[in-house]
């Protein structure tokens, strides 16, 4: 059964037929949220809420730590009643270890009581210094889990031909990277994104680097499903404003995309009729 999940938008649009569908989920919210690098707890929860996400994603392997430590993580301070956890496999340099966490992340979402939520961001990161993916150990991972009946949502570098090969095998999208994680350089891989996004029918969400709200207008201007955002947000002087800014710019660039933009000429066109003016 086709199941949504929707929450207010800060504009009215009619959005009723433009829902996100990842796998038999749908969304109203194209934005989707990291829970990374925040102030502090107040301010995350704050900023989610300003900016009208449905999926928010949260790094297994860092909740669990915090939680052995005995700190109330974030987790703990959110409403999953309202909110859809992507659990992540951050922190994973193998398949192997990203296996592993997923198995964790799974346990995790069906104790908040979410027993249907089988998603997973998967992201296999064994460069400690650019943070680059791991290409051939995230298609291994990524097999394996689609076999296990998650839904594997990839974090991947902007490679068209690895983005088909795990749309082939069954993920339910794929993310490609802007630019390197937290670097807030924007859209280094704009060609490459294009690409992406003209050859695949599963759901484009763009990932990591995207730095301001411009930027995330245009690639859902390209024909992104989704963007997600963490550092531009978290490290904005203001997070709820630029959660919110975020939010109105993703909007914007959909309804651009489905509006279709005007052809490029390379002459200037009167906008006023000429019709009736001596010469």
């Amino acid at each position: 059964m086709k199941q949504s999940f929707s929450l207010p938008h800060f504009v009215n649009h009619n959005d009723s037929l433009d829902l996100l569908k990842i796998s038999d989920k749908t969304f109203s919210s194209r934005l989707m949220l990291g829970t990374g690098k925040y102030k502090n707890l107040k301010d995350a929860i704050n900023s989610i809420n300003a900016s009208g996400a449905n999926i928010v994603t949260v790094a297994i392997r860092r909740a669990q730590n915090t939680k052995n430590l005995g700190r109330t993580n974030l987790i703990d301070g959110l409403d999953w009643s309202k909110l859809w956890m992507l659990p992540n496999t951050a922190g994973c340099e193998t398949a192997e270890e990203a296996v592993r966490i997923a198995s964790l992340g799974r346990e995790i979402v069906k104790k908040l009581g979410q027993s249907d939520n089988n998603f997973i961001k998967l992201e296999v990161i064994p460069d400690s210094r650019y943070l680059l993916p791991d290409s051939i150990g995230t298609l291994k991972a990524a097999e394996y889990l689609i076999n296990k009946g998650f839904v594997v949502m990839p974090y991947i570098g902007p490679d068209p031909v690895l983005a088909k090969q795990l749309e082939n095998i069954g993920c339910a999208t794929v993310m490609p990277l802007a630019s390197p994680i937290g670097s807030g350089k924007g859209l280094k891989n704009l060609l490459n994104l294009k690409i992406i996004i003209e050859n695949a029918k599963i759901p484009v969400i763009i990932d990591a680097g995207i730095g301001t709200p411009s930027e995330a207008g245009k690639v859902m201007e390209l024909g992104a499903a989704a963007v997600l955002v963490n550092t531009a947000i978290a490290r904005a002087e203001n997070s709820q404003t630029m959660a919110r800014a975020m939010s109105l710019a993703v909007q914007s660039g959909r309804l651009t995309y489905i509006a279709g933009r005007m052809p490029i000429s390379e002459k200037a066109e009167p906008s006023s009729p000429i019709l009736g003016i001596s010469k």
